[in-house]
């Protein structure tokens, strides 16, 4: 009757009670058939394919059960993904599978930065004990989480310090505390559903060294912007006022060359005339001799 209901009607519900039914009548068989047709029906139940797992586990089939974890990671949309990731990790730690659970932290770090990952890879290498390689887990969060997701780096500084102080030495706590943001308090405008200025309001925020560092570096850069602009405009003044001069001088010395001119002109003008007045008074001192001289003809 319920194979029946599944055939025309299928539901997670009627999935769920005929697969409990075939495992109090022990049918494993027709379990794993169920399973595999639920999961075809409804491919992105996390839960579905961590039952279906868990049930092999207990049967003893440990290669069945990581093969089906393993084509569950898979699947290109899961409800609950996250759960489905701690599920066979934790299945490859009961089995001692401890490299095999590390690759599987590292694959889930290749599609996820979340920080709770960062921290329980950390978590899992201090339950080996093996504090040096936990401490490097912590170094690589830090470098890969951005100071952007300011809350997810608090998360991981404060689990790291926790971590130095209990497993530590003073060198390396100190050396975290220097990571540490500074917790300032800020203002922000803020907006009503219309889009209206409704205010202020206070808030929180963390200042990382890193950033403080940036803004001084920025600082920097653009003083020494600003002074080569400066340089820039007084080279370019220092040119102007240069040739300013030049065309001063060419003007001048174009006004002397005129001036001469002139001069020269007028002391010829004075030569011909003086030249012209002595001709005439010869001509006319001629003139009087010729005058005086008849009479005595």
């Amino acid at each position: 009757l319920q194979g029946n209901a599944i055939g025309k009607c299928p539901r997670s519900k009627l999935f769920r009670g005929y697969i409990d039914l075939e495992l109090q009548l022990r049918e494993f068989d027709r379990c794993r058939i169920l399973y595999g047709k639920f999961l075809e029906f409804a491919p992105e139940n996390s839960s579905t394919w961590i039952k279906f797992a868990e049930m092999e586990t207990i049967l003893g089939d440990v290669e069945r059960a990581r093969a089906i974890l393993a084509l569950a990671v898979k699947q290109p949309a899961l409800d609950m993904p996250e759960v489905l990731w701690k599920a066979f990790i934790d299945f490859e730690i009961g089995q001692e599978e401890y490299h095999r659970a590390r690759q599987l932290y590292e694959s889930l770090l290749d599609r996820t930065n979340h920080v709770k990952v960062w921290i329980s890879l950390a978590e899992f290498e201090m339950k080996m004990r093996n504090v040096q390689a936990a401490r490097e887990v912590y170094e690589r969060a830090n470098r890969t989480l951005t100071n952007k997701e300011k809350e997810a780096k608090v998360l991981l500084l404060e689990s790291w310090m926790q971590f130095e102080t209990k497993h530590g030495d003073e060198k390396s706590v100190a050396a975290v505390t220097r990571l540490m943001p500074k917790k300032v308090k800020k203002r922000r405008e803020i907006l009503n559903e219309d889009g209206v200025d409704a205010g202020w309001e206070e808030y929180f925020d963390y200042v990382f060294p890193d950033d403080q560092a940036s803004v001084g570096s920025l600082k920097l850069f653009e003083a020494a912007r600003r002074w080569k602009l400066a340089q820039a405009a007084a080279s370019a003044e220092v040119e102007r006022d240069m040739d300013r001069n030049m065309n001063e001088e060419e003007e001048t010395e174009r006004e002397k060359k005129v001036r001469a001119g002139d001069s020269d002109t007028d002391i010829s003008s004075s030569s011909s005339s003086s030249s012209s007045t002595s001709s005439s008074d010869s001509s006319s001192s001629s003139g009087s001799s010729d005058s005086d001289s008849d009479p005595e003809r």
